[in-house]
């Protein structure tokens, strides 16, 4: 049972940066996924994978939480974004370093 720490990313619904600052533990699959024959759907048995998350305040608490439990983990640093253009003017802003085109 391997767990992989990670800080997710905000939703595409989500604009402001609201619960984008906690962190997350999932379990890996431990055994691999099938087809079932008659209705196609893919499932497994393995019920911690894909189906449990736990969420953290900071990452210490969910290290702390993996290492309490001798639980295996990996940490996955956050990706930083690059910023974004405050206001639908700025795409019009003489100080653009690109031109703006269709």
């Amino acid at each position: 049972m391997f767990a992989t720490i990670y800080q997710p990313a905000k939703t595409a619904m989500q604009s402001g940066k609201g619960k984008t600052g906690r962190w997350a533990l999932e379990f890996e699959a431990s055994a691999a996924r099938r087809i079932d024959p008659l209705m196609g759907w893919t499932s497994s048995e393995d019920t911690t994978a894909g189906q449990v998350r736990l969420t953290f305040d900071t990452k210490d608490a969910a290290i702390a939480y993996a290492e309490e439990r001798n639980i295996p983990y990996r940490v996955v640093a956050p990706s930083v974004s690059a910023p974004v253009a405050k206001a639908y003017s700025d795409n019009f802003a003489f100080r653009r370093r690109k031109p703006w085109t269709h």
